[in-house]
């Protein structure tokens, strides 16, 4: 299992540069990073910069066009093109989808299958990139008020009925925590579904440790599952940044 930290969340500084986050996380031993919006960043500078420390770029956010509206879809799918140009250009191999938040009025039947139309028209694009996208479900209770996906059952549903290896699920298990529990049963369940993990403890969306979901029994299965893929580090840390994710590995990686 590779982690990579969310640079964005894990330095939240703004006196620090993208550059900076990348080799504060490179000087403690990580070989991979991630974040989340790619429009206001210089990803040519970015891929100079991880190709000199050795790093790789584990994922970031396709643009954030709603896919539960077909009159969106369009737009999405336009914006699908740029964000895996970009992938490509840091050698990217996982772009983030969310669905949106729920439209009012619309049956959630109806969504559902904009959602999955959307992403059946996604695989011809990322067809060749060395790309996948992995949808996230995000938990509504706490921070994402009115997204449309938020369980885990839905999202492997979904997946299953766009039926390509290139569309997998991003289990968030912070999220799904909040959502609906059964962590360990649903990770084993809908192992072969899902493309991604990020992790952060509850409440809070601090470091694991903090709150209520047990860490070594949760990656202990994932590691026994055979997952070889990353895990992403997706909390804000109660500490100075690189303390805490000297910590974290400390606890978590042996």
């Amino acid at each position: 299992m590779i982690y990579s930290p969310s640079l964005e969340i894990i330095f939240p500084s703004k006196e620090l540069s993208f550059g900076e986050k990348m080799k504060a996380a490179h000087a403690l031993g990580f070989t991979a990073y991630e974040f989340w919006g790619w429009e206001n960043k210089d990803l040519l500078e970015i891929a100079e910069l991880q190709k000199s420390l050795g790093m790789k770029a584990a994922s970031f956010c396709a643009k954030p066009i709603p896919l539960v509206d077909p009159s969106t879809r369009g737009a999405f799918l336009e914006g699908l093109e740029l964000s895996v140009a970009e992938a490509v250009k840091l050698d990217c191999k996982f772009l983030i989808v969310l669905t949106g938040n729920e439209l009012e009025g619309v049956a959630r039947a109806k969504q559902q299958e904009s959602i999955i139309k959307g992403l059946r028209a996604s695989v011809p694009i990322i067809e060749g990139s060395g790309v996948t996208l992995i949808l996230e479900p995000l938990n509504t209770l706490v921070n994402h008020k009115g997204y449309y996906l938020n369980t885990s059952e839905e999202a492997v549903h979904i997946i299953k009925e766009v039926g390509s290896e290139k569309v997998k699920v991003l289990y968030d298990i912070y999220h799904q925590q909040i959502t609906e529990g059964n962590l360990i049963p649903n990770i084993q369940n809908y192992y072969d579904q899902i493309g991604y993990f990020h992790l952060a403890d509850h409440p809070g969306r601090h470091e694991p440790g903090t709150g209520e979901i047990n860490y070594t029994n949760v990656l202990a299965v994932i590691e026994q599952l055979g997952y070889k893929g990353y895990i992403g580090l997706e909390y804000a840390p109660t500490e100075e940044p690189a303390e805490s994710l000297k910590k974290f590995m400390a606890l978590y990686a042996q």
